[in-house]
């Protein structure tokens, strides 16, 4: 099977033409063969296809082509022939196919074969002629959109070169004469390609058919003068004085006098003696490197990848273009590869800041960069034509033949690239800009670079290479403050650096002190010049933003971070998620936002310190209220429903309704909400430590109702502790006794897994208080059950029997069946514990039937567990170990891990009773590996007791796990001690 693509897109199976479809598909097929053997994303399928704005089928459209596509290849695969299939990868599509199996590949391989040193004239000719016989008329024929013509255009390039090459070798090799009609039919198609004429020229002098050559002459100058303005460049012109003057061959010395630049440039096809560069005509304009230059190993190392894939694949235009946010150091790392790079690129490097995000729109057009280069290249005034195009086909053969770097600094858009993009292969064209160019990568097969901040270590490199190492070493501590606090951005850091070489009195410290100052941090980063203030060069990205954009930037600074999906994000900036991902896009592209996982939006700690700035000075008290009401309003009333499917209530405490345009999540299940809540639990943590300033005291407390059973579960007590403290305080100033009792409540859960008991009896007595005087029968219910919980730990079974009866007794009164059956299976674990172990089966299972009936699946877990200790007491082994196996299941799936992990301790115990030791090792190994996640130290007593069972060889701890201040590490529990069993009893 062969793919053909310089012509109609064909399939050709065996020889004969095999229909594809319609034209979308045979795009499709074409977006994909043009990369065989590359993955493609949907998104450029869908770019490549139907342009920047696609109708709203289009990647179901893509899909079903894509299916049909790989059944076309799949019917007619032959095990004896080379494969050529279609295959999901990356999250896109690979064609797999050898280059002789993709006409315009085959077309490349060919070329680049030629160019070998080693080869014959002869040689050399055969392989051109073979891959100009690949061409069967226009490429891409039929197919529309801008991707195509643009492919079409390059191409149409590589074509001319080639047979321009072939001419030359053919002439002096072959029959001139045969050499005449395929040129004369490509100039037909091509009449102002300047080389393709000189080609026809010196063939049919070389034929004896001179005065036809200089007709030719005649006929393109004229044509060129009517069209665009223009004389034929000097190198066609020096063909016709030669042919005027006879002398057109070169001689022999001639030839062997040719330095190596010069040979190594006649021996690319289509090379031409007038386009050796001259001494005077190398232009070299980059600019002068960032002194101190740090880090970027990655980024440098992938740069010299491209380099060497320009040297690989001779046929093609490469480009390289580098993308990041605002300051980050997308021109120091281009300058600074460049200058590594000159001796790759002997005959010349151009440079241009094209300015696109300076203010004021003083952007550098294509126009004028254009006659930069022409300037540089020394061409005279009189040269120039007048029109564009004109200048752009000038520019263009001046770099046919040559080796240049062209570095197109700080562009605004592909639009404003394209015009100044080499044209002809072995040359490299290095772009930065603040977006994304993804259009560069779908139609001119751009390299993509995404440059990030600096990690802790490189940000300190630059430190030392702008201080030197004994200050920076004699104030570690400041160093590290004011890393953290430039977020890791070089021109934060640079800037930080300038004020403190100026003053080399200046502690480090006194800067750290002045940065960590939230509301003077972007004036402490003021170098003086609008290019080395931070605050000046973010704003020319945010002044490059629709309004609708730069509105949505501003709102985001109200978002408590550290990300956002695009729900959370379209109910701040209330609007449609369609319209809300548009916006959020558009400021990805512009990199003033990072979509760091798939569907989770972040900006680092100084755009955000930027966009809070924005917001207070442009958008209206109410309008900032408004945002962040609805955005609350998404956030509690999404966590609302996630806690009533982790733990189900027959009456869940009302919430008022939310304000228009906060569209909370729709959860449907208990796994639905669990994920939920570890995508989002961070993101809450921040919104309660931040909502008192925005003076939101009934959402701070709700929400951190909300949280307190996913936080519990996962062992993120500190955060606990934490949240329902400010919980407190809210509502304490709303006199809200409901929201106090519930901020007691979960203090002294918190204090209880912290094995800090008085302080949690303390917060439950108080707790209990509050939810009498409400006449809240749950609330009473939950703290009986807590005290009983923590009476039955102590070895206070009586007492702790009393309070889970009191427990049952206030659930039935609320009518909580969930509640219910908590309560009477913890009635049962009590009963175990005092040796009566019928009346606690019989409790246990009325509680599982309870549970089941409602749903709940971590009481299920918990009964489960209980059942297990209770038949473990009775000798029903085999029951034993099938109930603990079913209540770490149901742990695991519920997300109970400290659960989980000691329900595989009493699984193993029994396993190792009953001597399975190599099952019980197992359970214990897995519950050891939740521990370490957990963060547990060998202290622990659940750890120490895995430690002391799985032996000495099993107590080397990994490194403590680091965690942010929103996501705390587990504390030490205090709710199981020892081998002994554990209360089994949940959190309702």
């Amino acid at each position: 099977m062969d793919l053909r693509l310089l012509g109609v897109v064909e399939l050709s199976v065996r020889g004969c033409t095999t229909e594809v479809g319609p034209p979308q598909r045979r795009a499709v097929l074409a977006a994909l063969a043009v990369d065989a053997g590359r993955p493609v994303t949907a998104d450029v399928l869908i770019q490549r296809v139907w342009g920047a704005d696609p109708p709203d089928g289009a990647r179901r459209a893509v899909h079903a082509h894509v299916a049909r596509i790989r059944r076309l290849c799949e019917q007619h695969a032959d095990p004896e022939d080379a494969p050529l299939r279609l295959v999901r990868r990356s999250g896109g599509y690979l064609l797999e196919a050898l280059p002789e199996q993709v006409d315009v590949h085959r077309f490349r391989q060919l070329v680049g074969l030629a160019r070998e040193s080693g080869r014959t004239e002869e040689e050399r000719a055969a392989l051109l002629r073979e891959a100009l016989g690949l061409w069967r008329g226009e490429p891409l024929a039929g197919l529309g959109g801008q991707w195509a013509g643009r492919v079409r255009e390059a191409w149409r390039q590589q074509r001319v070169d080639a047979a321009v090459g072939w001419a030359h070798l053919e002439s002096r090799v072959g029959d001139p004469a045969a050499v005449i009609g395929p040129l004369t039919e490509l100039l037909d198609e091509y009449p102002l390609v300047e080389p393709l004429t000189g080609a026809l020229m010196r063939t049919l002098h070389a034929a004896g058919r001179g005065a036809e050559a200089l007709d030719r002459y005649a006929a393109v100058r004229r044509r060129l003068a009517e069209e665009l303005g223009a004389d034929p460049g000097s190198a066609l012109r020096e063909v016709h004085q030669a042919i005027l003057r006879g002398g057109l061959s070169e001689s022999p010395a001639r030839q062997t006098a040719r330095t190596p630049a010069e040979a190594a440039s006649l021996a690319r096809p289509g090379a031409r003696p007038s386009a050796v560069p001259q001494p005077g005509d190398v232009p070299v304009q980059l600019p002068m490197g960032v002194r101190g230059f740090t880090g970027r190993g990655q980024e440098l190392a992938r740069l010299e990848e491209i380099l060497t894939s320009a040297v690989d694949q001779p046929s093609a235009v490469v480009i390289s273009a580098v993308s990041g946010t605002a300051g980050v150091g997308k021109t120091a790392l281009a300058v600074h590869w460049a200058r590594r790079a000159q001796r790759a690129f002997p005959d010349g490097q151009l440079y241009v800041n094209l300015h696109g995000f300076d203010p004021g729109g003083s952007a550098v057009s294509p126009a004028e960069a254009v006659r930069g280069f022409l300037d540089a290249f020394g061409v005279a005034p009189s040269r120039i034509p007048a029109g564009l195009e004109a200048q752009i086909g000038l520019y263009r053969s001046l770099l046919a033949g040559r080796r240049v770097l062209v570095v197109l600094d700080n562009a605004r858009d592909a639009e404003q690239v394209r015009p100044l993009l080499p044209g002809a292969p072995g040359c490299l064209a290095l772009v930065t800009s603040r977006r994304a160019l993804t259009g560069l990568a779908a139609a001119e097969g751009a390299h993509l670079l995404t440059l990030g901040l600096l990690g802790p270590a490189e940000a300190r490199e630059l430190l030392i290479g702008r201080l030197g190492p004994d200050r920076v070493a004699a104030e570690h501590m400041a160093v590290r403050e004011i890393v953290g606090q430039c977020a890791g951005l070089p021109l934060a850091l640079a800037i930080v650096a300038a004020r403190a070489a100026a003053q080399p009195g200046l502690p480090l410290a006194a800067l750290a002190g002045e940065l960590r100052r939230a509301d003077g941090r972007l004036d402490a980063l003021d170098g003086g010049e609008a290019t080395s203030q931070v605050r000046a060069v973010f704003s020319w990205s945010y002044q490059a933003l629709s309004a609708d954009a730069a509105r949505l930037f501003r709102l985001l600074g109200l978002h408590p971070g550290p990300d956002a999906t695009l729900p959370a994000v379209a109910a701040l900036a209330d609007v449609p998620l369609p319209r809300a991902r548009v916006l959020l896009a558009e400021l990805v592209r512009g990199h003033l936002l990072t979509e760091h996982v798939p569907g989770r939006y972040a900006f680092h700690d100084l755009l955000r310190a930027y966009a809070a700035e924005l917001v207070a000075a442009y958008d209206a008290d109410d309008v900032r209220s408004l945002a962040v009401h609805r955005m609350l309003d998404h956030y509690l009333h999404t966590a609302h429903t996630a806690d009533a499917l982790l733990t189900p209530r027959p009456h869940p405490t009302p919430l008022p309704p939310a304000q228009p345009g906060a569209s909370p999540v729709g959860l449907s299940d208990h796994s639905q909400a669990q994920a939920w809540f570890t995508a989002e639990h961070a993101v809450l943590l921040a919104a309660v430590e931040q909502a008192p300033a925005a003076g939101f005291d009934t959402h701070i407390w709700r929400l951190a109702s909300a949280l307190t059973t996913y936080l519990d579960r996962h062992g993120y007590w500190r955060a606990l502790t934490a949240v329902h403290t400010v919980a407190l305080d809210a509502a304490l100033r709303q006199g809200d006794k409901e929201g106090q009792a519930d901020a007691h409540r979960g203090l002294g859960l918190a204090q209880d897994r912290l094995d800090r008991p008085d302080h949690a009896r303390a917060h439950y007595l108080r707790a209990l208080d509050l939810f009498d005087e409400a006449g809240s029968h749950a609330g009473q219910a939950r703290i009986h059950q807590h005290l009983s919980r923590m009476c039955e730990a102590q070895g206070r079974h009586l007492r702790a029997l009393d309070h889970a009866r009191d427990s049952l007794a206030h659930h039935r009164a609320a009518g909580d069946r969930a509640g219910q059956s908590a309560a009477l299976n913890h009635i049962g674990w009590i009963l175990a514990q005092l040796g009566d172990q019928l009346q606690a089966l019989a409790h246990c299972r009325e509680a599982l039937d309870l549970a089941r009936e409602t749903a709940d699946l971590n009481g299920q877990a918990h009964i489960q567990d209980s059942l297990g200790y209770v038949h473990h007491q009775l000798g029903h082994l085999e029951e034993a170990v099938g109930c603990y196996r079913q209540a770490v299941d149901l742990f695991h799936r519920t997300g109970d891990r400290h659960s989980e992990a000691a329900g595989l301790v009493l699984l193993g115990d029994i396993q190792h009773t009953t001597a399975q030791s190599q099952a019980a090792a197992g359970a214990w190994t897995r519950a050891l590996a939740i521990t370490v996640d957990l963060g547990l130290p060998n202290t622990d007593p659940l750890r120490a007791g895995l430690l002391d069972r799985l032996g000495p060889a099993s107590a080397t701890d990994p490194p403590p796990p680091s965690w942010s201040d929103l996501n705390p590490s587990p504390a030490t529990p205090g709710s199981w001690i020892g081998p002994g069993p554990k209360s089994p009893t949940p959190v309702h």
